[in-house]
């Protein structure tokens, strides 16, 4: 009697332990499937869409593909106004190019000979002091236009660190800016040396295309400084700021705009009375660099990994919780203007379509298509970036089951010299409070080039990425307790 009162007792705890782990397993992968991946990334990441720039009708256009791939998925509009869409504008100032500079009477050419570093109306007609060097420095330079060769940092980017040129320049104007600004120098113009105009063409274009902001959030909140004219100039022209009585005259002005951006939001509802009123947000963005200076002839940057790897990865979670839906509903967002500043994850972050309180926890994701099949790294899983050891445990619990990626943590400290985790969508959500974790397969040297092209994906390292996400959502999902914040 006793033996069969063990082994039902065994048989009901066994049963229980089946149902839960049951419950744990993602139902529906089979709607992730390669082709449906394939396919929409040859679509999405092809010329037609021009590379996607946010602020045009590329983006646009693009978004308009991923909201009738979110209908035709089966997801329900979460967007204003019973839409698939959130619009918001993104304000952008850059040099005009009716702006004009001479050098010793002489035109030069704006960004071709000379690049602005930043939109600032300038007005200059002045000898120019050249400084051999910055000792020369300790002499009186309040109220001059100085010239001088580029210095390089000290110390420099790491070695094979993303855009290394645009970061060694930018660390040495940061630099040498700094010393001069507090000499009360009126405006600085640096002259470029080989690694500078090595890579010219990527920075130039950087500064070309100005700033962009959103109105009403607040990206930076460090003390600003008074803004100080500089600018870069090509090395052919080092000799004409060396000549005595060298002289400059500028009068560089500046246009404005206002341009519509979007967010495109999408859910699919949960099937639990309650917690089908919490959302699992999976997020992404569907913009990239648009067109861009050529290499090799080809001047679309299509940013087929970065990041229309992980909108269409979304769309096939998409299809995958319609057919099967969690007990927590499930909310997509594909943000507008990530390559600007994750301006639309900032603009969602603060005007949620959604009661913000019912986002349980935020799984983004950034470039999820290349490097080995058996490797992914995980952000937010680190402090101080970590804020949930629940929804990290939960990531974890889903890989262990499912993926078995090999995952590195490494890119997550906060001595990584990359700062990778503060370049995608799910910081604005971290920095509000929710629990965020951040996907991704790392970087690659077509990373912002025009050559990150479907070709170039990894269609199964892609589909087991998704996987991966959805595993982690479908978790989420079915977990009565929401992830917790963790106390620091």
């Amino acid at each position: 009697m006793l033996d069969m009162k063990k082994a039902l007792t065994l048989f009901i705890l066994g049963t229980l332990i089946s149902s839960q782990l049951l419950a744990q397993t993602p139902p529906a992968l089979k709607f992730i499937k390669d082709e449906d991946l394939k396919k929409d990334i040859y679509e999405l990441a092809g010329d037609a869409f021009r590379g996607r720039r946010a602020g045009t009708l590329d983006e646009m256009r693009a978004a308009a593909w991923v909201a009738q791939k979110a209908q035709e998925a089966g997801l329900k509009p979460a967007g204003d106004d019973g839409t698939y869409f959130q619009f918001y504008n993104i304000h952008r100032t850059r040099v005009s190019n009716r702006s004009a500079i001479s050098i010793n009477n002489q035109p030069v050419e704006l960004w071709k000979q000379i690049w602005p570093t930043q939109p600032l109306e300038t007005h200059l007609d002045a000898p120019v002091l050249w400084l051999k060097s910055m000792a020369d420095t300790t002499a009186d330079l309040k109220g001059k236009v100085v010239a001088l060769n580029i210095i390089a940092p000290q110390p420099l980017p790491a070695a094979g660190m993303s855009l290394w040129g645009f970061r060694y320049t930018s660390l040495a104007i940061r630099q040498q800016t700094a010393v001069l600004r507090r000499q009360g120098v009126t405006a600085i113009i640096f002259v470029a040396d080989p690694t500078v105009e090595g890579s010219i063409a990527f920075i130039g274009h950087n500064y070309q295309e100005g700033l962009y902001q959103v109105d009403g959030i607040t990206i930076n909140t460090a003390a600003k400084v008074q803004p100080l004219p500089v600018m870069v100039v090509a090395a052919q022209l080092a000799g004409a700021l060396q000549q005595s009585g060298a002289h400059i005259k500028s009068d560089v002005s500046i246009d404005s705009f206002q341009y519509p951006s979007v967010n495109v939001v999408a859910q699919a509802g949960g099937t639990d009375p309650q917690l089908s009123k919490e959302y699992v947000l999976f997020s992404g963005h569907h913009d990239h660099d648009g067109i861009g200076p050529a290499v090799d002839r080809d001047s679309i940057w299509n940013g087929a990994d970065d990041n229309a790897s992980v909108t269409v990865g979304m769309l096939a979670i998409g299809r995958a919780w319609v057919a099967k839906p969690g007990k927590r509903s499930a909310l997509f967002v594909w943000h507008g203007a990530e390559e600007r500043g994750l301006l639309g994850s900032r603009w969602y972050a603060a005007h949620p379509t959604v009661n913000k309180q019912a986002i349980v926890a935020v799984l983004n994701a950034d470039m999820i298509g290349r490097n080995s099949i058996d490797s992914a790294a995980l952000l937010g899983s680190i402090p101080p970036h970590k804020n949930s050891t629940a929804l990290l445990d939960m990531a974890m619990k889903a890989n262990e089951q499912l993926t078995h990626f090999k995952v590195d943590f490494s890119w997550d400290d906060a001595k990584h010299p990359e700062g990778w985790y503060f370049r995608s969508d799910h910081l604005p959500y971290a920095q509000a409070g929710i629990p965020a974790l951040f996907f991704t397969s790392l970087l690659h040297p077509d990373y912002h080039t025009p050559k990150d092209e479907p070709a170039g994906i990894n269609i199964a390292k892609l589909a087991k990425m998704t996987r991966w996400m959805y595993a982690t959502g479908w978790l989420v999902s079915q977990t009565v307790a929401r992830p917790a914040l963790d106390a620091k």
